[in-house]
């Protein structure tokens, strides 16, 4: 997929963030890209394809405190990594606090962010 066709802007993590399944309090992957509407999760297990998880991960704000996010995502695709035994799977989010999606927002656009 080219990032022409995406309809979010998607922007690449510079530090490793944890994600947990909030059902579960299990890792359940780290995060590869991020939009205010969706994300890549790189996992260490294929993940049930067409499932709707919750999840909770921490970012950092410009003001270097961190803000932790809660939601719900839906599984829209998982394909096989390139490094043996690593799956990647594509999100998007169906539950997201507003004050939670309005941050999203603002983080992805932050000026000189790296864009995946």
């Amino acid at each position: 997929m080219t990032s022409e066709l995406r309809r979010a802007k998607r922007r690449a993590l510079g530090q490793p963030v944890t994600v947990l399944d909030t059902m579960t309090e299990a890792v359940a992957g780290r995060l590869a890209n991020l939009s205010s509407t969706g994300m890549l999760l790189i996992t260490h297990l294929p993940l049930m394809d067409d499932a709707l998880f919750q999840f909770r991960f921490s970012l950092t704000e410009p003001d270097g405190h961190e803000r932790t996010i809660e939601l719900g995502a839906h599984q829209l695709w998982s394909d096989s990594g390139p490094v043996p035994g690593q799956f990647w799977a594509g999100f998007r989010f169906i539950d997201l606090d507003p004050e939670d999606a309005a941050f999203l927002q603002a983080w992805v656009e932050e000026p000189g962010a790296r864009y995946a």
